[in-house]
């Protein structure tokens, strides 16, 4: 395979589409050694077919405001690949979202979907809509603007979103509200949904609660313990919350959130009413972290900061993407930690992973370590499909079992002959196993 030609007939096609390019980039690098090896991936184009999207759909949602003014924002569903599954993926409105970031989204949850070892393709959605500061009412005339244009493409059997940033329980009840009211049908066509109409339980902390599980194998398997570190984390919803709750969970100490607006330093531990209080700082709708520090004595606010620069044990990136770049990661590293680990999606720029990788540093990449969240849509998934509701127990055994196997799968394609364990590559290269023997085996469609 020769990566820099093909990148470049991708960079011809998808001018601009930064983070799409950077995600491809990545696996391609990954996998390259074992693709050669199998003359057929070759024969078969898997790499070129895999690398685009089956179909993308775009679509304007026009709706109107509690002033009675019409707005028109952009609708995206990209259903990147279907070979192992119906399409799964989360939607995400945020300003920010574009054609690239929802690409670039869908190519890695075709991999993250297939390290989980449960039946589901990769997509992702979203629109460039801003809850920020929108009325329930906006909200919902948005979501149902929304819906009115993607239920066409999605279906139980078809395609399953879930939530993302901006997209929350409130927002999937008005999107499989609407949904209903179109198709008349009432099936699991959404997972994030409530525990009263569908939902599964411990969906809002399986991100947070899956990449800890990972973590704790990861550290466990190279002889280190979680209990008594303690962790910087990124970030403020629910993926960190999650994360904080079950670090706390496992005896280590949480000693920073952030937001847009800088991080909160906490010396003593967010945990316990500090832990549940990120959930009232996320449903104020004002996406800034601050108010934190008001409220418990003795955390510290720094605004326009990353908390990066606070020295810990154990680092996980729990907000966005490229949110940790190579200055940040020079750093960390000189911090000598245990542990780094992308709970976001790509929250490591390409230059932050090629350094901890070069400095053989115990790294885990979002597609593996993030899984737990997917992982538990598709429990939701199968539990809607046979009409059953499993208890707080069944679901995370199921979810720890899922975590389990990912991080055998990372070791397996990852070890290398000085023993150690490149996550990146390792989880790269199973995700893309699975994905490419099935499509060898459907043919060229």
């Amino acid at each position: 395979m020769e990566v820099s030609k093909i990148m470049q007939e991708l960079e011809r096609k998808h001018p601009g589409e930064s983070e799409f390019l950077q995600a491809v980039k990545e696996v391609l690098i990954s996998i390259k050694d074992v693709y050669d090896q199998h003359p057929e991936f070759e024969k078969a184009k898997i790499v070129e077919r895999i690398v685009e999207p089956e179909r993308v759909h775009m679509f304007r949602v026009p709706w109107v405001d509690d002033q009675g003014n019409v707005q028109v924002n952009i609708g995206y569903r990209v259903q990147f690949n279907g070979a192992i599954g119906p399409y799964k993926g989360g939607l995400r409105f945020h300003p920010s979202v574009n054609l690239s970031i929802m690409k670039f989204l869908g190519f890695e949850q075709t991999f993250k979907n297939a390290l989980t070892t449960l039946p589901m393709g990769g997509a992702k959605g979203g629109s460039d809509f801003a809850p920020r500061g929108k009325s329930d009412g906006e909200i919902m005339r948005f979501c149902q603007a929304f819906m009115d244009e993607l239920y066409r493409y999605i279906g139980p059997d078809e395609d399953v979103p879930a939530g993302d940033i901006g997209v929350g329980g409130r927002e999937i009840g008005y999107l499989f509200g609407e949904y209903k009211k179109l198709t008349h049908r009432y099936e699991g066509v959404l997972t994030g949904k409530g525990m009263e109409w569908g939902g599964s339980i411990l969906r809002p902390e399986a991100t947070g609660f899956g990449a800890l599980y990972f973590v704790h194998h990861m550290m466990e398997s190279h002889g280190l313990d979680l209990k008594g570190k303690t962790v910087v984390v990124s970030g403020f919803g629910n993926v960190a919350w999650g994360a904080v709750k079950k670090a706390n969970q496992l005896g280590a100490k949480v000693i920073t959130i952030s937001g847009p607006d800088g991080y909160i330093y906490d010396p003593e531990g967010i945990c316990g009413e500090k832990n549940e209080y990120m959930l009232e700082l996320r449903s104020s709708g004002n996406d800034i972290c601050a108010p934190y520090a008001e409220k418990f004595a003795g955390s510290k606010f720094v605004a326009g900061k990353r908390p990066w620069e606070v020295k810990a044990d154990v680092y996980l990136t729990c907000a966005t993407q490229n949110e940790l770049n190579g200055e940040d990661a020079d750093m960390i590293l000189a911090y000598k930690p245990l542990c780094v680990a992308e709970v976001s999606n790509m929250g490591c720029t390409a230059e932050a992973v090629d350094k901890f990788v070069e400095a053989k540093q115990l790294f885990a990449p979002g597609k593996a370590v993030n899984a737990g969240g997917v992982a538990t849509s598709g429990l939701e998934m199968t539990q809607n499909s046979i009409r059953l509701h499993w208890s707080k127990e069944e679901v995370d055994e199921k979810l720890h079992y899922i975590m389990s196997s990912i991080h055998e799968q990372c070791t397996k394609y990852g070890t290398e002959a000085d023993g150690y364990v490149n996550y990146v590559k390792g989880a790269n290269i199973a995700g893309f196993m699975k994905v490419a023997k099935a499509m060898l085996d459907q043919g060229v469609v």
